[in-house]
């Protein structure tokens, strides 16, 4: 998806308008629910610019960005040379579907605009690895349009669904609700969902504690 609506620049990065105008919204939940130190996982870093913008922001966290596919991963990467970051590690391959991931711990993970690009199936994937990752009390945080309470949430994501659906039947904008229930089966709670510009939801989760048997 990203290579249709991107362009690539001379230099090997990746840049898509989209990306720059969340990137600000985004930082200022991300300030606010991320800790305020440690290791923070992206799941499929995109062009890099976001994960850029965040770590410059937040230089006390560690950032680990990764995507299954090699050219984002080197655009994240030139992103990271170009702005002289020394808390981004070099980016990693991650495919939501291969268990167990190729890191075993990270504080907190981020995730942006993945869920309505994959089948249904990478949704409880990401999900399953979050738990196998984080630490009890650990956040993730999604971000993208979503279906509310059986129905789109405005026409426009509702132009944006049949788009997607259009270039492969897998895709399309998920249901809140089954994303949370799904997350609930997966050790996941539900802890805020955020209003966002252009029709688009902030969702945090964080991981309850398996030391406490009800």
């Amino acid at each position: 998806m990203l290579k249709v609506v991107g362009d690539r620049l001379e230099d090997g990065r990746w840049f898509t308008p989209s990306a720059d105008r969340n990137k600000g919204p985004i930082l200022v939940v991300l300030e606010r629910v991320l800790p305020r130190t440690g290791f923070v996982l992206e799941i499929g870093s995109g062009t890099g610019q976001q994960v850029a913008h965040f770590a410059r922001a937040l230089p006390h966290l560690t950032w680990q960005p990764s995507h299954p596919d090699a050219d984002f991963r080197k655009s994240v990467q030139e992103w990271i040379i170009r702005q002289g970051l020394g808390n981004v590690r070099a980016p990693v391959e991650l495919d939501v579907f291969r268990h167990p991931w190729p890191l075993a711990r990270a504080d907190a993970i981020v995730c942006i605009n993945m869920i309505h690009v994959a089948p249904w199936a990478a949704t409880g994937a990401l999900l399953g690895g979050a738990k196998d990752v984080l630490p009890d009390g650990g956040v993730l945080f999604l971000y993208g349009p979503y279906r509310r309470f059986g129905r789109h949430t405005a026409p426009s994501n509702e132009a944006f669904d049949a788009q997607l659906r259009a270039q492969d039947p897998g895709w399309g904008l998920r249901d809140l609700e089954a994303v949370v229930e799904l997350a609930g089966a997966a050790g996941l709670e539900l802890e805020e969902v955020v209003d966002m510009p252009a029709n688009n939801f902030g969702v945090i989760f964080r991981k309850e504690d398996e030391s406490w048997v009800k």
